[in-house]
């Protein structure tokens, strides 16, 4: 085990877990609320917007895990990210699965509008699924040492 990751077996690892699914959470819910929302406003069908939304949110998740660890650990971008991928791959990968089944399933995607009250509860109900779906992955990931956390 690198010196990098060797922080990752301290503490509660309930507790850690939740830590690093609430750091991929932040990433995944700006990404994601601001690709519905520019595809809900120019009226993108099912599958634009999911792949719109899912690009996005990995896009922000990727960058909050990067420059953590590139000022913390003063690692390059490619140092850092050799770090992170899998980790983030993964628990992004599942979080925007459930986030965009649960808003579908609610209707949040399907409103007409940002403006509307079933946009906000599609995000609403999604934010939460996703937050406990990706937990016990994070909480897996990081005891295989597959997810790094700054803490």
């Amino acid at each position: 085990m690198t010196e990098a990751h060797a922080h990752h077996r301290h503490g509660n690892p309930f507790v850690t877990s939740a830590k690093a699914t609430l750091h991929c959470l932040t990433g995944c819910v700006i990404g994601e609320v601001a690709g519905l929302m520019i595809a809900v406003t120019i009226g993108l069908s099912f599958w634009p917007t999911i792949l719109l939304a899912t690009s996005v949110a990995y896009l922000c998740g990727f960058t909050l895990g990067l420059l953590p660890v590139m000022r913390d650990e003063n690692k390059t971008f490619m140092e850092a990210l050799k770090l992170i991928w899998i980790g983030e791959v993964i628990a992004i990968g599942v979080m925007e699965i459930v986030m965009n089944a649960v808003d579908h399933g609610v209707g949040g995607r399907q409103a007409g509008s940002i403006f509307t009250r079933m946009f906000w509860i599609g995000i609403a109900a999604a934010v939460p699924a996703g937050f406990l779906a990706a937990w016990p992955v994070n909480w897996w990931l990081l005891k295989r040492d597959l997810k790094h956390v700054i803490e």
